[in-house]
């Protein structure tokens, strides 16, 4: 009769029978008299106990590698002197589904960037790492879950394009069939005509490419966006509070499914934010900033990451926030397709959050207005022709809409206190790594 597969997990079910269990080697300890082997699946780890008898069991056992994958059929033994959980797979047969070679490439001391070369066995190996997308998945379906909850259609757009989005700059190009195409560095175009198309509320959740040469701990060349995109609103604020909203709902399905492990493993303590976050101008930000003595060289618009983190601190220490919204940016460091207030054209409506002095978010009230979006881009020195299908979009009655762009590697990164974004990926894309 097969025996059908138990979880490491499930074990303590089914002490005194006869169970079998798939994973890997974790460890050994081939003592004079007995075999230890401690065994690993994604639920736990057992303690596979044989005593010596100069059977086949021991020369199976004596040949094993760390990380071999193999199959035990054996009995659960309640075994309290077992510091692993109280018990013993005391085995019957073993069958080695794939032998590891050793010795392996990466050990507990192993640095990241070589970590990163063999990451197959890297997540594998480290529990954290496999919490890690398992935290992922819940928040992505908590964000979704709130997103469907609104009304939104999720969309798929595409990351080729026959022009440069956006500004042009820090954009892939490749070939196409003769022609040169660009990867996709924000689903924001596309999403702007769903909008236009009637499909009142949009978000995707998928690839962006990014070809900036930064070297720095939250930055990628490929990462996942979390794209929101709003029709019909009263103002940016409706898009911001879509956004706490979001959030929170989704925070707190992972500190519900996973708060106690990410305890655990990580030594964060996942707080569910509260409603509506902080906000705080950019000219307020900058005044309270300076008062404090900041005022980094060539930093006259925008934030540096010190005085991010400057500003969330203050935050935090004033409301007991963790989140904070940064609104009304400047136009000068801002796209063409930001709204302007009319009484103040220097600013747009637009806003970056940030949690824990992080930026993981940039948001806007985009211009609906065809003749003000070619104003705009005027201003910026674009050339209005490669832009003529995005624009066209304007041209026929698109409601006034806005929306966001979130990166859920940095919302990992904060989550989970990890101190770079190339462990909030599975195969991280730099500037220097394509590979694996």
């Amino acid at each position: 009769m097969i025996q059908s597969r138990v979880h490491i997990s499930n074990l303590r079910e089914h002490v005194g029978r006869t169970v079998t269990v798939f994973g890997w080697v974790n460890a050994l300890r081939l003592q004079r008299t007995m075999q230890f082997v401690i065994m690993r699946d994604n639920t736990g780890m057992v303690q596979v106990t044989h005593k010596r008898d100069n059977g086949p069991l021991e020369a199976q056992l004596e040949a094993l590698t760390p990380e071999s994958a193999v199959k035990i059929t054996g009995r659960i033994v309640d075994a309290a002197q077992v510091k692993l959980g109280g018990l013993e797979l005391v085995p019957e047969t073993i069958e080695v589904l794939n032998p590891a070679a050793a010795p392996l490439p990466i050990d507990e001391h192993t640095g990241m960037e070589h970590r990163l070369d063999w990451r197959f066995l890297d997540v594998r190996r480290r529990p954290a790492a496999q919490l890690l997308f398992a935290v992922q998945t819940t928040l992505e379906q908590g964000m979704r879950e709130y997103a469907y909850a609104q009304g939104a259609t999720e969309m798929h757009t595409p990351k080729l394009m026959g022009t440069a989005s956006e500004s042009g700059a820090e954009v892939f190009e490749l070939g196409y069939f003769g022609r040169r195409a660009y990867l996709a560095q924000s689903p924001q175009f596309f999403k702007q005509m769903a909008i236009a198309a009637g499909i009142e509320k949009v978000f995707e959740i998928g690839p962006v490419f990014r070809a900036e040469p930064s070297f720095t701990s939250r930055h990628a060349t490929e990462f996942t966006g979390v794209d929101v995109e709003l029709a019909w609103i009263d103002g940016v604020e409706d898009v911001m509070a879509f956004e706490e909203r979001m959030l929170a709902h989704a925070i707190a399905k992972v500190a519900d499914a996973h708060g106690d492990a990410i305890r655990e493993r990580f030594g964060v303590d996942l707080i569910v934010p509260t409603t509506p976050f902080p906000r705080i101008t950019m000219a307020e930000a900058h005044e309270i900033l300076r008062k404090g003595g900041w005022d980094p060289e060539g930093i006259r618009e925008d934030l540096d990451p010190a005085g991010e983190r400057s500003i969330s601190a203050h935050i935090q220490r004033a409301t007991g926030h963790e989140f904070v919204f940064l609104t009304h940016y400047p136009a000068s460091i801002r796209p063409f397709y930001h709204m302007r207030p009319a009484d103040n054209p220097t600013v747009t409506v637009s806003f970056d959050l940030l949690w824990k002095g992080l930026e993981v978010t940039t948001g806007a009230q985009r211009e609906h207005r065809h003749d003000v979006l070619l104003k705009q881009a005027a201003e910026k020195g674009m050339n209005p022709e490669p832009l003529s299908d995005y624009l066209n979009a304007f041209r026929y009655g698109c409601p006034p809409h806005g929306g966001l762009g979130l990166g859920l590697g940095r919302v990992l990164m904060v989550m989970l206190g990890l101190e770079s974004i190339r462990d909030a990926a599975f195969l991280f894309r730099g500037p220097n790594r394509l590979t694996p």
